[in-house]
């Protein structure tokens, strides 16, 4: 039986795994670059896949642990999962709309904070 605090450390690991790739990309993007010029590109997609994977996984992992999966999910649950939707497009944005990079810096850890208060304080 797996313990809550390997599936935090998932969890944690799966977040990582996402945010840098994320950065990375905004970053490049913010340079000019593009999908043709950004030789670490596969690099960056299959990372963020499996941390979105990861964060699934713990989050799962910690939510049957504490038996909070038992009879429906809760809305500050909902409300993680689509935020964590959110975070999955972010990745297709910064080639599209590179002008929007800046933005796109800000917002993403901007969701993150989000999805980490809904778990912190479950508001609803």
């Amino acid at each position: 039986m797996i313990s809550l605090n390997v599936y935090k450390l998932v969890h944690i690991l799966g977040i990582l795994l996402v945010f840098s790739s994320f950065g990375a990309l905004v970053l490049h993007a913010l340079n000019g670059g593009t999908k043709a010029t950004n030789g670490g590109r596969r690099l960056v997609t299959i990372s963020y896949g499996i941390g979105l994977f990861l964060i699934l996984l713990g989050g799962f992992g910690m939510l049957a642990r504490l038996g909070i999966v038992q009879g429906g999910l809760p809305g500050w649950i909902w409300f993680k999962l689509i935020l964590w939707v959110a975070i999955g497009g972010l990745l297709a944005l910064p080639y599209r709309m590179p002008g929007a990079s800046r933005l796109l810096w800000l917002l993403g850890p901007a969701i993150g904070m989000l999805a980490a208060w809904a778990g912190l304080y479950k508001p609803f």
